[in-house]
């Protein structure tokens, strides 16, 4: 039976990739891929803890912060598909076209 350690080096890899992902990436979809991983070791983080008290609500507040992420994902490939239909590009550093 794994402990909570296990899950919780787990998380803290996952969150580390992610946190390596946002700060060295320019490509804005591998940034959508690191807030996900970033998402997932939280919930990772809920679903241990729940299971060490012996309730749910970790649990029930993940399947919450899955959705938002779902909708967050729906969003954020939205406007990058917009984006480069505009400028063929998805580099971050080309992205000004949101500024005044």
């Amino acid at each position: 039976m794994l402990s909570i350690d296990h899950y919780l080096i787990l998380s803290l890899a996952l969150f580390t990739i992610g946190i390596i992902g946002m700060l060295t990436r320019r490509n804005v979809l591998v940034m959508l891929m690191s807030i996900e991983l970033i998402l997932n070791a939280a919930n990772i983080n809920l679903i241990a803890f729940s299971r060490l008290h012996g309730s749910v609500d970790g649990q029930v507040f993940v399947l919450f912060v899955m959705a938002v992420a779902a909708a967050e994902a729906v969003v954020g490939l939205s406007i990058i598909l917009a984006f480069f239909r505009k400028r063929e590009t998805v580099d971050s550093d080309e992205m000004d076209l949101l500024k005044w």
